[in-house]
Parts: structure tokens; sequence; C-alpha cells
């Protein structure tokens, strides 16, 4: 698990989470549509915002020290 807490704090990791983001937020918005669409989207603002920032909500829960 350490590693890969390792792995989400890197840059590769960010990029990650950013591109996962835009993926949820775009498909919420395009394919789900609705309702569901929309707390889809709303849902992938948490790994967008979270890359962005560069901060690891995983590393938080696991209580991983940054």
């Amino acid at each position: 698990m350490q590693a890969f807490i390792q792995f989400m704090n890197g840059a590769v990791g960010r990029g990650v989470r950013i591109v996962a983001g835009l993926a949820l937020i775009a498909a919420g918005l395009f394919v789900v549509g609705g309702t569901a669409g929309a707390v889809v989207a709303a849902v992938g603002l948490l790994p967008l915002a979270m890359g962005a920032m560069g901060h690891c909500l995983i590393g938080d829960v696991a209580g991983s020290p940054h």
C-alpha cells in the first residue's frame, strides 16, 4: 500500500488523478446524462482537484504522511 501511495503522490500519480477526474466529468456529462450524470461529474471534481493541488486523499485516509 505504501508503494501505491508514493506513486500517487508523484508526478505520474498526479497526472493519473487529473485524467481520471476529467474522464469522470466527461462521462457524466456526455455519456450518462441527467441527474446520475451530474452526480458522476461532481464526483469527478474530487480527483481533478486533488491532482491539481498535488494532494493525495488516499494517503490521508491510509494515515500516510506526505
